[in-house]
């Protein structure tokens, strides 16, 4: 099998597990557990790193965010773990992120329910008493920042001589944030026996040379960007709206809502977010039907007569569901979860815009996602537009269009005989222009106009170079497009430069600089891990013999003060304070 293929097979065994997670290797109750997940069938790289994990070997894995790399180290860890010694901790997760931490943490737990393994996050700007505690009581996996796993390293309390398993995820971005020597310290604390997968999106030379270094003839896996033929990409607008995971579902129902979606396939990666979102979009009004690999053949049949017929306005669906079905009036198609390649994106928003018509695709994008989305948007030579999540007042007014519309094409078509003598009625008592009045907000309220909504907090948005580096966050603009992923280096129009610095922004002083080798990744991990802060919100970073300035948001700069007041930058406390001009 081609790297990045999927397998053809949809029909569940006997046993309900899919015949491609059971291929692999993996035990039964990990196989039930991603049934009660809803998961359908394995990602490519989940296919080619799992088994050579469980047989044991290295593996040296390019694969990017969003392409299941979790699942693919995360289970095999825990079969080996889950019939070990159990010598506490067995395997170390080192990510680049808290946020990847928290995440990474979850998901081992979530799949190793059913064999009682232990995980715990590590992370800077966590209070560290609870850490402590937890570690002394004995986990047998930790996901650790690499700055955090060191100082409980330092301290005594992460003990590693019993590690069986290394994974270092993301490996690029660590090093991006200046994590190099952390890594190395950390690497060198573990036993020679241990196992170790690294993955990274890129495969640049200093990954090449930790892998030499660290890892022992180990398996070389690459998921292929897939070979899309210029003008093999169906021709709709693409757009895509970069959201915090938390706020995940509130984004897909805005954007429905904006859009005004009547004939949409949205599609999730496991049969559980079908039914959740299908639950959600239901409550909210809309005729939606879930479609997955978990139901019958005369429920699909039921299901996809349904939307044909126009009785479903949105059919929720997996891809395993969706293939080799024949729907020519989509309108829109929106992937609420990223796909893995750019053969299945072009595959699932080729299904709208047939026969002629205008399609649109709309892409829900989690922050960490936006490097494979930028791989897909130049694969498939085709623009897609990043814009910002619709704000409440977006919608009201969208929702306002709407009715205005549809009183023009009553008012065209006439015959309104019945109703002008019910407004002469009522006008007896009321003024005209309050009875039409009345009239519109009864038919906004039916369409849901009059429902509380809340804003959804706009997620930093990263532009890069041409080999997929972040460059830096782009901001969020008031209401423009951000443009496309290839290649675009917006300056944003809501953060003007004032006075040397942008609008919004404090400088904070921070007494080390070039002398003591201090490099712009060492700043920022420094303030990504320990102060709460995504990097991606730092903005400019100057580095000078002796010291350096970063500039921060004004509301955090305080607190990004008090913390880096107390942590140890490039092994040594520094003094931290506001810069003034």
């Amino acid at each position: 099998m081609k790297h990045g293929q999927f397998s053809e097979s949809t029909t569940p065994t006997a046993t309900g597990f899919s015949p491609g997670f059971a291929s692999l290797g993996l035990e039964a109750s990990l196989l039930t557990t991603l049934e009660a997940l809803g998961y359908e069938e394995p990602t490519p790289i989940q296919r080619e790193a799992v088994p050579p994990l469980l047989a044991g070997r290295d593996l040296l894995g390019q694969a990017a965010t969003g392409t299941g790399k979790t699942a693919a180290f995360a289970l095999p860890m825990l079969q080996r773990i889950g019939h070990g010694s159990r010598m506490r901790p067995s395997a170390l997760v080192l990510v680049p992120t808290r946020e990847l931490a928290i995440q990474v943490g979850e998901a081992v737990q979530r799949y190793g329910k059913e064999l009682r393994v232990t995980a715990l996050s590590v992370y800077g700007g966590q209070a560290i008493g609870p850490q402590l505690y937890a570690l002394k009581r004995g986990v047998d996996i930790v996901v650790a920042t690499p700055g955090r796993a060191l100082d409980h390293i330092r301290r005594g309390t992460l003990k590693l001589q019993h590690i069986q398993i290394v994974v270092l995820d993301e490996a690029d971005e660590m090093l991006d944030m200046g994590f190099a020597d952390d890594l190395d310290a950390i690497l060198q604390q573990t036993p020679d026996t241990k196992q170790t997968a690294l993955f990274s999106a890129t495969m640049p030379p200093r990954i090449r040379s930790i892998a030499r270094q660290h890892l022992h003839n180990p398996v070389e896996i690459t998921i292929a960007k897939e070979p899309v033929k210029a003008g093999t990409a169906p021709r709709v607008k693409q757009t895509a709206y970069v959201v915090a995971r938390p706020h995940r579902a509130a984004a897909l129902a805005r954007v429905i809502d904006v859009a005004g979606a009547k004939s949409a396939l949205v599609f999730c990666r496991t049969r559980l977010e079908v039914d959740d979102v299908t639950v959600m979009l239901t409550a909210r009004g809309y005729k939606a039907e879930a479609i997955h690999g978990g139901m019958s053949q005369g429920q699909r049949d039921r299901v996809m007569q349904s939307f044909k017929t126009g009785q479903t306005e949105l059919l929720i669906a997996t891809d395993v569901a969706a293939r080799g079905l024949d729907i020519p009036h989509v309108s829109h198609v929106i992937n609420y979860d990223l796909p893995s390649s750019a053969e299945v994106y072009v595959h699932r928003i080729g299904r709208t815009g047939r026969a002629g018509r205008e399609g649109e695709a709309i892409t829900i994008l989690d922050p960490r996602e936006q490097r494979l989305l930028r791989s897909i948007e130049q694969h498939t030579k085709a623009r897609v537009v990043v814009l910002p999540i619709p704000t409440v007042t977006d919608l009201r007014l969208k929702q306002v269009d709407r009715v205005q519309t549809a009183i023009e094409e009553v008012l065209k078509e006439g015959r309104l005989e019945t109703f002008r003598a019910l407004v002469e009625r009522l006008s007896a008592a009321c003024p005209e222009t309050d009875v039409a009045a009345a009239a519109i907000k009864l038919l906004v309220r039916a369409q849901g106009g009059e429902r509380p909504e809340q804003e959804i907090p706009a997620a930093p948005i990263r532009s890069h170079d041409d080999v997929g580096r972040p460059i830096r966050d782009t901001g969020r603009s008031s209401g423009r497009p951000h443009g496309s992923f290839a290649g675009a280096k917006h300056q944003p129009a809501a953060r003007m430069r004032r006075g040397g610095r942008e609008a919004g922004m404090a400088r904070v002083y921070i007494g080390a600089g070039r002398e003591a080798g201090i490099r712009p990744g060492d700043l920022v991990g420094a303030i990504a891990n320990e102060a709460k802060v995504r990097s991606s919100v730092i903005g400019a970073i100057e580095i000078e013999e002796r010291f350096s300035i970063v500039d921060v948001p004004e509301s955090m700069a305080h607190s990004i003060i008090d913390v880096l007041g107390r942590a140890w930058i490039k092994g040594r406390k520094v003094p931290v304070r506001l810069f003034r001009d």
